[in-house]
């Protein structure tokens, strides 16, 4: 009885904290903003939101200023009007987080934990504001600009698909995104509430999907497109010569890593590493590990 206890624990389905809400832009943004101190921003990529982060932010309980954001047209944001394949790109994404951060006032001592296009986002911003950083935390990152040959056959066959007119009916149709990338990169299986959370924001068949079909088609590969893959080589750049403090967390099996990433992360200085289980989705398997690495993470900054 015991055992199932802790694992009710470790896996709440609740959400960490109630959801505050501010105009951006023009449009409504949800963030979580809990705690005081330093800030430790919690930042998540396709096609989750800060939902994902609720079994990892209470082990940092007590140790600052707890922030989670859900991007533009996801989790509890508002979707943006006028959608089509030009809308949620990567800089119409980092417009409203980079401006949602900045009225959230992250100034100084920031530490952040980053995660698949939080990644992209997080990395881009540290590189923008080298001052302002204390420390990053990065787990299936989009460290380096990707190319076709080295994914493997079934994946480069689903992104080919998702970056050619078949994206459409994979993603506004059929969602899946939610309904075959999500389970596929988690090791468990999510309980009925949590994959109803996840697809909350994707109910409407169509546009409201939109922002989880454009990140895909964003990704650099091959050096297209080229304002991202310009962003990723620039912050890899600062990054392998930087010394703010970093945590390299690695899922087993994983999903994003490949050598070429994992032999470029590895030039980074003054970076920890450890191994988690998990594919993509970490947080979904290994909540108790990732939370207790970052708080020990952020404690030895402290």
């Amino acid at each position: 009885m015991e055992n199932k206890a802790n694992v009710q624990t470790i896996f709440s389905e609740k959400p960490f904290a109630e959801k505050k809400f501010i105009e951006i832009k023009g449009r409504r943004m949800a963030y979580i903003d809990e705690g005081e101190g330093d800030p430790i921003v919690f930042q998540h990529g396709n096609p989750t939101s800060s939902y994902l982060w609720r079994n990892i932010m209470p082990y940092c309980r007590g140790l600052g200023r707890l922030i989670a954001c859900d991007l533009i047209g996801m989790g509890d944001s508002e979707k943006l009007p006028g959608s089509g394949p030009e809308q949620y790109t990567y800089s119409v994404q980092r417009s409203f987080l980079f401006a949602l951060w900045e009225e959230l006032k992250l100034e100084r001592n920031v530490t952040l934990v980053l995660h698949d296009w939080g990644s992209v986002l997080g990395f881009d911003w540290a590189n923008q504001h080298r001052s302002r950083v204390q420390g990053i935390v990065h787990m299936e990152a989009l460290a380096i600009p990707f190319k076709w040959n080295e994914f493997e056959p079934k994946v480069r066959e689903l992104f080919r698909a998702l970056r050619s007119p078949a994206g459409e009916e994979l993603v506004l149709k059929n969602n899946v995104f939610i309904e075959k990338v999500l389970p596929g990169g988690i090791c468990r299986e999510l309980s009925g509430a949590e994959m109803a959370e996840y697809r909350r924001p994707y109910l409407n068949e169509g546009e409201d999907r939109r922002p989880t079909l454009s990140f895909p088609r964003q990704i650099a590969l091959d050096g297209s497109p080229k304002e991202v893959a310009e962003v990723v080589t620039d912050y890899g750049n600062w990054l392998k010569e930087s010394p703010v403090p970093k945590l390299w967390i690695h899922g087993n099996p994983g999903a994003v890593e490949n050598d070429s990433l994992r032999e470029f992360c590895r030039t980074w200085p003054n970076q920890s590493e450890i191994t988690v289980k998990g594919k993509h989705f970490l947080q979904e398997d290994s909540p108790m590990e990732i939370g207790e690495a970052i708080a020990g993470f952020v404690k030895k900054l402290r």
